[in-house]
């Protein structure tokens, strides 16, 4: 192999790096609130976020933590690191937008890669999931930002009046 080679070898490598490393801090700067209305927080494009300070989360992200154990846990694994047969949602959440999100937990998807089946179920009929979508979504995505760490969030925001008439609405209540 010439030295060239090499070199210029390495500066792919060194420039895929240096993209990765920018794309994950964008995922972060992405994930910033900069709006909120009734205590649900929306990042630059409107797409449902958390909001954490002082080790206090917002409403939503304490929703979808107590969603997501109660439904998703099961195969995705505990704070969303994966299992045997499911992924970790901490890493996928970092390459799937909101609208792609609400499509496979609705609407369910079937993977074949290298021999092996995987097929995540539709939700898209359970209210105790359906309901809670936007929750579900804005704590996986604190997670896979690593804005929340593992376990239940030790403080929460209180519940919002139009997160209590929403979920009234939606389960029929």
């Amino acid at each position: 192999m010439s030295r060239g080679f090499i070199i210029s070898a390495l500066a792919v490598v060194l420039v895929a790096f240096a993209n990765s490393a920018a794309q994950a801090q964008d995922t972060k700067e992405k994930a910033a609130s900069v709006t909120e209305e009734d205590g649900k927080h929306f990042d630059a494009e409107g797409n449902p976020t958390f909001k954490i300070e002082n080790g206090v989360v917002d409403w939503y992200t304490f929703s979808g933590y107590r969603r997501y154990h109660a439904d998703c846990h099961v195969c995705h694994g505990p704070d969303g690191v994966g299992s045997s047969y499911a992924p970790a949602l901490t890493e996928s959440m970092k390459n799937i937008d909101y609208g792609t999100f609400l499509s496979i937990v609705a609407e369910g998807r079937k993977n074949l890669s290298a021999g092996k089946e995987s097929v995540m179920p539709a939700f898209g009929d359970n209210k105790n999931v359906y309901c809670y979508l936007d929750d579900i979504y804005i704590y996986l995505r604190a997670r896979a930002v690593g804005a929340a760490p593992r376990g239940r969030p030790p403080n929460k925001a209180d519940k919002p009046e139009a997160a209590a008439a929403y979920e009234a609405s939606c389960m029929g209540g």
